[in-house]
């Protein structure tokens, strides 16, 4: 009578759920951006990684995909590469990440270049609402 021992397999599965759960948070790249919250809702979820580009506070740009991706890059910089994304890989949905700090008219102008790389449509990523807390 042969049975199949599965203890090893249930601490295989642990061991992977703990490694998962560790690097999960590290994978996450961006750049600190504190978003204005507004209720809205989430897009609906989509095959392809969407390009986002953030604005912070100082107004400097980044990008979410090529090299140093954490770093801010000149408004000529950011307009050749959304193009080649967009030409690359046509209706890649494009974001942007504005600090709630940031000018409206830094939101606005890291808008005007993206029209220029030929972006069709941006949307605008926010936070939502945090409930004000009830007192009893």
């Amino acid at each position: 009578m042969a049975e199949i021992n599965v203890v090893p397999y249930i601490d295989v599965m642990l061991v992977l759920l703990v490694i998962f759960m560790v690097t999960a948070p590290m994978l996450t790249q961006g750049v600190k951006v504190d978003l204005p919250q507004a209720a809205t809702e989430p897009l609906p979820p989509d095959e392809k990684e969407p390009l986002v580009v953030s604005v912070d506070a100082n107004g400097s740009y980044f990008l979410n995909v090529g090299e140093g991706s954490g770093e801010p890059i000149a408004a000529e910089t950011l307009v050749a590469r959304v193009a080649a994304v967009l030409q690359h890989q046509p209706g890649t949905q494009v974001l942007v990440k504005g600090d709630r700090n940031a000018g409206y008219g830094m939101v606005v102008g890291v808008m005007a270049l993206l029209q220029q790389a030929g972006v069709s449509s941006v949307g605008l990523m926010t936070e939502t609402p945090q409930a004000p807390a009830t007192r009893r």
